[in-house]
């Protein structure tokens, strides 16, 4: 069976648990934090990043949650997550992209390293001013995806697909950390909600950090 070696605040590590539940595939959790660099984990990920997906039965060991993705669309066959046309199949995978990328960068790895790391590892209060410009960004980044979904059922085009499950996995984690503003983007709450209230999704909302509490919404299935 596969382990995924995650953490339960890893945007990238969600993405991946998505992905499998959607698809039917199981696994088990392995609790892994990067920041401690343990030897036996480096000797399965030299990067020492979350997620990491092993069976060892079958001596295979999948890094990086966007090649683990597209290992198992090519592999399984339930609950296809990118698909339609040439075109459709590049906008799925740019905003996998604009998601993984800039959406992380700019909402979600601030807000991991002033309310998770520092709590945890550095032992630091948080700075008010990276806070307050990750949301900031949060909110723009929220505009645009209000537009797409003006303009599309999902984020992509028709149909549910991997940029949804991207997009669900940083914006759930940027929510529990409290970096989120929904005032003004009911377009985005209420695809975020849609989410929220799928099977694949529940076990996300149910875990927690260490010592980290989320906000009283977070869990909710109507916000």
């Amino acid at each position: 069976m596969w382990r995924l070696y995650q953490f339960p605040l890893c945007p990238f590590s969600r993405k991946v648990r998505l992905l499998l539940s959607e698809k039917g595939v199981a696994y088990d959790l392995v609790r892994e934090n990067p920041w401690e660099a343990r030897e036996e984990f480096g000797l399965l990920n030299q990067a020492l990043k979350t997620p990491v997906l092993e069976d060892a039965g079958k001596g295979m060991v999948l890094c990086d949650s966007r090649a683990i993705c597209e290992y198992f669309e090519e592999t399984v066959d339930q609950a296809p997550m990118i698909v339609g046309t040439a075109a459709t199949r590049a906008e799925i995978r740019r905003l996998v992209a604009l998601v993984d990328e800039n959406f992380y960068q700019d909402v979600v790895l601030p807000l991991l390293h002033e309310r998770m790391k520092k709590r945890i590892v550095l032992r630091q209060p948080p700075d008010s001013r990276v806070l307050r410009a990750a949301m900031k960004l949060a909110d723009e980044h929220l505009d645009y995806f209000d537009w797409l979904i003006d303009n599309r059922p999902w984020l992509a085009g028709s149909q549910m697909s991997l940029a949804d499950l991207a997009a669900a996995a940083q914006i759930s984690v940027a929510d529990y950390l409290g970096g989120i503003d929904w005032s003004g983007h009911e377009q985005s709450r209420g695809w975020y909600s849609v989410f929220k209230s799928r099977p694949s999704f529940r076990p996300l909302l149910s875990e927690r950090m260490d010592g980290i509490h989320p906000p009283p919404h977070y869990a909710n299935m109507d916000g």
